[in-house]
């Protein structure tokens, strides 16, 4: 199975390649190719001064490099590499298309050579935390996991140190998914919702790209879906498709408390260290993803000892008595909505980022419900105020709101507002992209500021 990687790679040998994008997915990407021997170059509007040290040493290695506004003028290539970011559509990809350029990216060419059982997460909420789970339950039942995609290390690089044994755990985005033409052994969607409409046309596009996880799977693929969410629920695989639901009857589902697999109980929903319903879904989706490859012991034993991926509901500090978390994760109504049911008490809400071009409105309720004080900062801060507002339930006597401007303040001004007993939470129901390179950079720098307080 190694031997395909090199099949693939060799057969590149003295082609032109062009990579869209020189970010962390695709640096590995132009080290292979050019380890290969392929004419490479490397597209980034990054322009010249601003480039960081690690892709000026790709053009040491020998990639030529398109950056800058023109940075897709005049690109010839043979195999065009697209950057998760770059829509299909672009019209630069388009007429490359067109003069027969074949167009690929990392993720597709790991789905091609991969020797090892792919196991790929997808959904609007609830990917990270899922896809980690399943990558900690086979690693504690002795099996040699290699987790990545959409989080953690590029895989390509690494097939050459896999084996047939082995298990890729992934997440994919939709920006991933849009035009792969493979799908995996196994394929779970969490849910689906609005969201990254600035870049999908539509939310049909959104949900067609999502489908791409299992569209190609053959007879022997497993397609585990939510019951419980309207769009995943009207989706169908082949025959090994299974549900999970947490409100009603399904493969595996919760019954007094009990999580559930074809009638059996497996987990004591109580023993998930992690808080929130939410987490219970998850749960339910990995046991979902997991059967007849881990024991129903060694799912208990990750659910009790598992605390959670960083960035996601991440208790920072507990500073005078006030509880400050980290969801700087939640990029989306939805995924703020289970922040906020995670937790008994009101909270001190710091929300708003960037604008994705999706709707607010059902944050509105779910504000008034469990917010006590709102400090809004970004693009989207006017939305959100907007959708409280707008409620019925909006009380302005009983739930403040204030605009800050940005991030660093909203931040100071919620820290300034706690008192003993709070929790203050971050939680932004938006991207990160209007101030900081991703929600990670996002979530470091909330960390900092809360420890400096």
């Amino acid at each position: 199975m190694a031997c395909k990687f090199e099949d693939y790679f060799n057969s590149l040998r003295n082609k032109k390649i062009a990579v869209l994008g020189l970010g962390v997915s695709n640096r590995p990407l132009v080290r292979l190719l050019l380890e290969y021997g392929c004419d490479v170059v490397g597209c980034d509007k990054t322009p010249r001064e601003k480039l960081d040290d690690e892709v000026l040493e790709l053009e040491k290695l020998g990639c030529k490099l398109h950056v800058g506004d023109t940075y897709l003028d005049g690109v010839e290539a043979d195999v065009l590499f697209r950057t998760p970011g770059m829509h299909p559509g672009n019209p630069a990809i388009q007429a490359l298309a067109a003069r027969g350029a074949m167009v690929t990216s990392e993720m597709e060419v790991f789905f091609e050579v991969c020797p090892c059982s792919v196991l790929a997460v997808t959904g609007s909420d609830g990917k990270t935390t899922t896809t980690t789970l399943i990558s900690e339950m086979l690693k504690a039942a002795g099996k040699t996991v290699w987790l990545g995609g959409n989080i953690g290390t590029p895989l390509l690089p690494l097939v050459r140190q896999m084996k047939p044994e082995d298990f890729a755990v992934v997440e994919l985005s939709s920006f991933q998914l849009m035009d792969m033409k493979r799908s995996p052994q196994r394929a779970l969607i969490t849910n689906l919702a609005p969201n990254h409409l600035d870049i999908h046309k539509d939310m049909e596009e959104y949900v067609e790209a999502k489908k791409n996880i299992f569209r190609y799977q053959d007879e022997s693929g497993l397609l585990v879906l939510n019951a419980d969410n309207a769009i995943t629920a009207s989706f169908r695989g082949n025959d090994e498709t299974r549900f999970f639901s947490r409100l009603g009857k399904a493969h595996v589902c919760l019954e007094d408390g009990v999580i559930c697999r074809g009638g059996a109980p497996v987990l004591q929903a109580s023993d998930i260290l992690i808080p929130g319903v939410h987490n219970v879904e998850n749960y339910m989706a990995a046991i979902a993803m997991v059967e007849g490859l881990v024991g129903d012991d060694i799912i208990r034993q990750v659910a009790k000892t598992f605390g959670g991926v960083e960035h996601r509901i991440e208790l920072v500090r507990v500073k005078d008595g006030v509880k400050f978390y980290n969801d700087s994760i939640a990029s989306s109504p939805s995924r703020t909505i289970a922040g906020l049911r995670s937790f008994p008490e009101k909270v001190i809400l710091i929300a708003g980022g960037y604008d994705k071009h999706i709707p607010y409105d059902v944050l509105g309720p779910e504000i008034c419900a469990h917010v006590k004080k709102l400090f809004l900062g970004g693009a989207t801060g006017g939305k959100i105020r907007s959708a409280v507002e707008n409620c019925p339930e909006y009380d302005p006597k009983s739930l403040e709101i204030v605009d800050c401007g940005s991030f660093e303040p909203a931040v100071r001004a919620a820290a300034a507002a706690a008192e003993p007993g709070d929790v203050v939470l971050m939680s932004p129901a938006s991207a990160a992209f209007d101030q900081f390179k991703n929600f990670m950079v996002r979530g470091e720098f909330y960390k900092k500021l809360v420890k400096e307080l």
